[in-house]
């Protein structure tokens, strides 16, 4: 297997950090064979910075989408996603990343991954950490002060899908609704890949913009994802155990209190859930699994118990 990778970006409106992105994704080690960046209407500089980059190096390719009028998380990063995705044949590479636009990353990131999924063929999906500037930490580097965003180690992180083309191709893709990136790790472990991302210093990654800070608002954020636990098929249980934990985290105790009201007035509306029985009853198994026995050790017994199915070849 060789070792080339497309990255795919979606993006609107993102002239405060795209250059850093920018910037990171040139100087690695081992730059993508073909970087495609969608904007998906921007209606500030950032058609003009993208075009700058694109001038400079032949690797990279801007897809231009009509401006819609305003930003669209979910559903809309998938739809902008696969904008770029159709222009590409996948058989062409061994892997494919969907990058967000607002993260910085060390210079052996994707080097580093390539070799961990070099090392285990289940490997699917995989990602580092994300971490966001802490509040003294004004010029946002990697020097200051960093806080984790406490992001699990069943899945890659949304902002940084690593994908082998293979698994991709055999989930079906991105759900084209919110919790696509967590519905694609329950896809991956249901059909034997393993999904993973590791805190490892190598592999830490800025998040300039914070997980669920949402255009409209950090509650704004956190009451979409509880919304997308409900749609995915989580318990409340499971999700009342998660509002818990990130209660904990910035922003403390509304973060957590958003996401938990945001599953129960899905519920109490009778929210329309992911139409795929199997995958709900899929989810709610393992969510029950982590809170008997912790989410590692569930994850590590299902990953073994699901290598049965593993077929790379379909």
């Amino acid at each position: 297997m060789g070792r080339r990778y497309v990255v795919i970006s979606p993006c609107r409106n993102e002239e405060e950090f795209c250059r850093r992105t920018l910037d990171s994704v040139v100087e690695q080690t081992e730059p993508p064979s073909l970087w495609v960046i969608v904007d998906d209407g921007s209606t500030d500089s950032t058609p003009q910075i993208l075009a700058e980059y694109a001038a400079k190096h032949d690797w990279i390719r801007v897809v231009t989408r009509t401006n819609r009028g305003e930003r669209a998380v979910g559903p809309g990063v998938i739809e902008a996603f696969y904008a770029g995705y159709d222009t590409i044949d996948p058989e062409d590479y061994d892997y494919l990343c969907k990058l967000d636009l607002d993260l910085e990353l060390p210079r052996g990131y994707f080097a580093a991954l390539m070799d961990r999924m070099e090392a285990n063929p289940r490997l699917g999906n995989c990602s580092g950490k994300p971490y966001f500037p802490g509040p003294s930490n004004h010029a946002k580097t990697f020097d200051g002060e960093l806080i984790s965003e406490g992001c699990g180690d069943e899945n890659a992180i949304g902002a940084s899908k690593f994908y082998r083309v293979a698994c991709f191709r055999q989930i079906g893709g991105f759900v084209r609704q919110v919790m696509w990136d967590g519905i694609d790790g329950h896809r991956c472990r249901m059909k034997g890949w393993i999904a993973e991302s590791w805190d490892d210093p190598e592999l830490r990654f800025l998040h300039l913009r914070p997980m669920g800070s949402s255009h409209k608002g950090i509650v704004t954020g956190r009451l979409r994802h509880g919304f997308g636990q409900y749609y995915m098929g989580t318990g409340l249980g499971y999700m009342t155990a998660s509002a818990l934990y990130r209660m904990t985290r910035p922003p403390r105790v509304v973060g957590g209190a958003a996401m938990w009201w945001g599953y129960v007035k899905s519920a109490l509306e009778g929210v329309e859930r992911y139409d795929d029985p199997k995958l709900r009853d899929f989810v709610r198994d393992y969510h029950r699994a982590c809170l008997l026995k912790g989410k590692a050790r569930a994850t590590d017994e299902l990953n073994r118990r699901m290598a049965s199915v593993w077929n790379p070849t379909l």
